[in-house]
C-alpha cells in the first residue's frame, strides 16, 4: 500500500472522526461515500452548510477556542430559534451562515484538477488546491455566499426583532442555493468519474480560476484603500484560500 493510501485507511478508520459532529452531514453523506469509494480521493472534513449564532468574547479569528454555540442547524432556521439563543448570550454574538464545504486529499494532481473543475462548474468558485512540503495534495471545495452579522455587543441585543427577521430569510434563501449547488456538484462528481474531463479542458478551469481569484484579491485591496467601512448584512467574500502551489 502507497503512502496515501494509508492515510486514507487511517483517515476513514471507524472512531477516527474527531469533529464536533462525530461523524459526515446526513445531507452529504451520499456524496462524502461516493467520493470516498474511488481509489483517487479521501475526504478529511466537510460541512452541508449551517446557520450558526456564535458566541464568545472575542470574535476574532485568532480566539476560536473562546467561542460557544447557542444555535446551529444545517437547515433552514426560524427566527424564534435565533431569538431563544440571543437570550443566553452574556457577551457577544455573532449570526452566520457558512456554506458546503470539503476537503479532499488527492491521490495525484490530475485528480485534484478534475475535482476542481467539477466545483467551479457545480458554482464553487472559491475551490483551491494545495501542495505540501511532502507532495501531499489538497482540494478544497469552498463558496462565496457566506453571512457574518454582529448581533449581540457585551449582552446588549444590537438590532430588531424585524432585522432578524431579515436575516433569516435572506441566510434561508442561501442555504436553498447552497443545496443546489451541493446537488450540481454530486452530479458532476458522478459523471466525471465515469467519464473524466480531458486534460486540456482541465488546465483551462484551473488557469479561468486561478485569474479570476487574482482579479477579486486586487478588487479588493483597491476598496479597502478606499476605506469602506460599511456596517451592514453582507456576503462574505472569498477567502485566503488560493489556488497555487504551496505548503499545508
Amino acid at each position: 500500500m502507497d503512502e496515501f493510501g494509508r492515510r486514507k485507511e487511517q483517515r476513514l478508520r471507524p472512531g477516527a472522526d474527531r469533529s464536533r459532529a462525530g461523524g459526515v452531514d446526513p445531507a452529504i453523506r451520499g456524496l462524502v461515500d461516493r467520493l470516498n469509494r474511488s481509489e483517487r480521493y479521501c475526504s478529511t472534513s466537510s460541512c452541508s452548510g449551517r446557520a450558526i449564532l456564535l458566541a464568545g468574547s472575542d470574535q476574532t479569528e485568532g480566539h476560536k477556542q473562546n467561542r460557544s454555540w447557542l444555535f446551529v442547524t444545517h437547515q433552514k432556521c426560524q427566527k424564534e430559534d435565533v431569538l431563544a439563543g440571543l437570550q443566553k448570550a452574556e457577551d457577544n454574538a455573532v449570526f452566520k451562515f457558512e456554506p458546503f464545504v470539503l476537503h479532499v486529499q488527492c491521490r495525484r494532481m490530475e485528480d485534484a484538477q478534475l475535482l476542481h473543475s467539477v466545483a467551479i462548474n457545480s458554482g464553487f468558485r472559491n475551490s483551491g488546491i494545495t501542495v505540501g512540503k511532502k507532495g501531499k495534495i489538497m482540494m478544497a471545495v469552498r463558496s462565496t455566499h457566506c453571512l457574518e452579522v454582529p448581533l449581540c455587543h457585551q449582552g446588549r441585543v444590537l438590532v430588531s426583532d424585524e432585522y432578524i427577521d431579515y436575516l433569516v430569510q435572506v441566510a434561508n434563501q442561501k442555504m436553498e442555493e447552497n443545496q443546489k449547488r451541493i446537488e450540481r456538484f454530486y452530479t458532476g462528481l458522478q459523471s466525471a468519474l465515469t467519464t473524466p474531463v480531458p486534460p486540456e479542458q482541465l488546465d483551462e478551469n484551473v488557469s479561468t480560476a486561478a485569474s479570476g481569484y487574482t482579479r477579486r484579491r486586487r478588487q479588493r485591496a483597491a476598496k479597502k484603500e478606499r476605506g469602506n467601512g460599511e456596517l451592514a448584512a453582507h456576503s462574505d467574500g472569498e477567502s485566503d484560500l488560493s489556488f497555487l502551489m504551496g505548503t499545508t
